[in-house]
């Protein structure tokens, strides 16, 4: 597979913004975001051919896919707002005690920030749910909330997905699968949760607070 591929996000508007934002989003339809260093040539072309669209993200990390239903807030933090941080980690860490003190209170079971480096297996780091990254949030020791960054000079840039649904479907769009992968993308979802979207949502917002709302659908 080869060409260019779309960016997920008009991110020099965002870097145009001059203050706080909490971003909800979704897509249309299963599309698999690349970090903003990975190689497109880990996705199978069959991807394409199916219809499956592919967005880049700038910052780190693997693939993540998305789907409609997929719980998808991001945050925009401004470098002049007094929660920024030039600390990758406290960064990620807040938007994680976000979504730690939501889901502590909706759900049955242990709930807990990952509050150590990132902690991958090489392998897998194709998957950016298959690892353990600062400020990512676990209910009894299955993944939940996945959090990736992308830092300026104008601030930064957090994101976060809960997935409504199993993604190891997804493997199949990948060129090579480790061994062991499979097995590393058993996390919890929005409906092993019993979680209501809009619930989550709502909480969030006041969790975060200080944020103005701005809705960013993918199309």
């Amino acid at each position: 597979m080869s060409g260019e591929v779309r960016e997920l996000y008009d991110y020099d508007a965002l870097r145009a913004r001059r203050e706080a934002c909490m971003v909800v989003a979704r897509v249309s339809s299963l599309t698999l975001v690349l970090g903003g260093h990975q190689a497109l040539s880990v996705v199978d072309p069959r991807a394409a051919r199916d219809g499956v669209a592919l967005r880049r993200r700038r910052g780190g990390g693997g693939v993540v896919a998305l789907r409609p239903d997929d719980l998808w807030v991001d945050w925009w933090l401004p470098s002049s707002d007094p929660r920024w941080s030039p600390d990758v980690g406290v960064s990620s860490r807040l938007v994680g005690g976000w979504w730690r003190e939501v889901l502590a209170a909706r759900v049955d079971g242990d709930v807990r920030e990952h509050e150590g480096h990132l902690d991958v297996d090489r392998a897998f780091s194709v998957m950016c749910f298959a690892g353990r990254g600062p400020g990512e949030i676990f209910v009894d020791g299955r993944k939940a909330v996945g959090v990736t960054q992308w830092r300026v000079r104008e601030g930064t840039f957090l994101s976060t997905v809960l997935h409504a649904h199993p993604t190891r479907d997804v493997l199949g769009y990948l060129r090579q699968v480790p061994p062991g992968l499979y097995d590393a993308l058993d996390h919890q979802t929005m409906a092993s949760l019993a979680l209501e979207a809009a619930d989550v949502l709502t909480a969030l917002g006041e969790a975060s607070g200080g944020f103005v709302p701005h809705h960013h659908a993918i199309i």
